[in-house]
């Protein structure tokens, strides 16, 4: 179910207008549907019932303290990959004790921040890392709760460059190097070995990758216990992907399924770990048309939106929905448009040939299902600000990011010294 549909003519979101929305705030901006992030955590939380498993929201989907602070009042915890992540989770209101800090290159002050916090655990993808997490916790005087990744070498059958369960690829302990990692960090004196853990990428939309990286991992814990390793935990991440175009991911109920026939048995508390199937369908970019222009060879829409403001569809060549936001006339003929962005890259486009009415300088368009992996990866390429995040709730909505000034962005740098006296010199050739 969408929480973004036409009634009367135009877009609406829980009841409110998006043109509404949008002139009081301007565009580009995004808005993110309460209702529909209550949707999306409700699903996962009924499919996970019968299962001793704790929800964690992966905030490299999105960062936004306002998503976040919703998500932990429905009861999520949190899956961070940084310590301005952590500070985010804990910002938002979810407690040091449902934190999972994953990722694959944390430093000394990281992994020092997180054992002061008191996080749930640690995600160790390397057997450095395992021997860098110990000497920090002994020189804190504590133990360390860690849970050993582990890379299955299962390719996910997702976009290359988000799959991350391969032997090849930089996340991970090697599985056949997990037993040593755990026989190492049973041995250290500031380590506690309480699990293991697992992530192969993100978009899938098959549940075939999943059981193959699930029974790899029962397959690791059985060979643990018997070499003695308690293993109570597993950390099973995320990845579940979500319909932009026409996938069709499997249901959250048979993703459920499946790890309860894989995993359900072994007696472990579970973490489960969605980003993108909690928040993307939750949000859309608003852009508003600046002109249209007619190549003779394509009708070309130039927007005020940018790939700076969502860079999916330049970095992964993503397929985003795009609508118009006031609802075309019956008779409108549809017709292929270039719909692009004002920054100085061809790169910069959100879609081409796609099927849209007539339109016109100052109509709206909604790019759809970008909740995920939006804002949260946005830039000031082109010295251009980040766009204001918008949160809606039962016909009201909340500016719950602002739009920065050019002056407050240009607050952030200064001159050297030496600029100063340069500057006084006068310059050859100028009288």
């Amino acid at each position: 179910m969408t929480r973004f549909a036409c009634q009367g003519g135009a877009m609406r979101v829980e009841g409110v207008a998006i043109a509404d929305i949008a002139a009081a705030v301007g565009t580009p901006l995004y808005i993110y549907s309460s209702a529909a992030l209550d949707d999306a955590y409700r699903a996962f939380a009924d499919a996970f019932a019968t299962l001793p498993a704790t929800i964690c929201f992966a905030l490299k989907a999105n960062g936004n303290l306002a998503v976040v602070r919703h998500l932990a009042a429905l009861g999520a915890g949190a899956d961070v990959v940084s310590v301005g992540e952590l500070r985010r989770a804990l910002a938002a209101g979810v407690g040091a004790d449902r934190i999972v800090y994953s990722g694959v290159g944390k430093t000394r002050d990281d992994i020092g921040v997180a054992l002061d916090g008191g996080i749930l655990q640690i995600n160790v993808e390397s057997l450095a890392e395992l021997e860098v997490v110990g000497a920090v916790a002994r020189t804190r005087g504590v133990r360390a709760p860690v849970a050993l990744r582990v890379n299955p070498d299962v390719d996910a059958e997702t976009c290359d460059k988000i799959t991350t369960g391969r032997r090849e690829d930089k996340f991970g302990i090697a599985f056949e190097r997990v037993a040593e990692a755990a026989a190492r960090a049973a041995a250290h004196d500031h380590l506690d070995l309480i699990g293991l853990a697992v992530h192969i990428g993100s978009q899938i939309t098959g549940l075939a990758p999943f059981e193959a990286a699930y029974a790899r991992l029962a397959d690791m814990v059985r060979r643990l216990r018997g070499d003695g390793h308690a293993v109570p935990r597993l950390d099973l991440g995320g990845g579940l992907g979500i319909a932009y175009r026409d996938e069709t991911p499997p249901a959250v109920a048979d993703y459920a399924g499946l790890v309860a026939r894989t995993v359900g048995g072994l007696g472990c508390r579970l973490l489960i770990e969605p980003g993108r199937a909690l928040v993307g369908d939750a949000g859309v970019l608003v852009t508003r048309v600046l002109y249209i222009k007619d190549t003779g060879a394509r009708r070309i829409v130039i927007v005020d939106g940018a790939m700076n403001d969502l860079m999916r569809p330049a970095l992964y060549d993503a397929y985003h929905a795009i609508e118009p936001v006031r609802e075309p006339l019956g008779d409108a003929v549809l017709a292929p448009a270039d719909v692009v962005g004002p920054v100085c890259e061809t790169t910069d486009t959100f879609g081409r040939d796609r099927p849209l009415p007539p339109l016109a300088e100052g109509d709206l368009l909604a790019i759809r299902s970008a909740g995920a992996y939006g804002a949260v990866m946005a830039s000031t390429y082109n010295a251009r600000p980040l766009v204001p995040e918008v949160l809606v709730r039962g016909g009201r909505f909340a500016v719950v990011r602002r739009r920065p000034g050019i002056d407050e962005m240009l607050a952030l740098e200064s001159l050297p010294e030496w600029d100063d006296a340069a500057a006084a010199r006068p310059r050859r050739g100028v009288a």
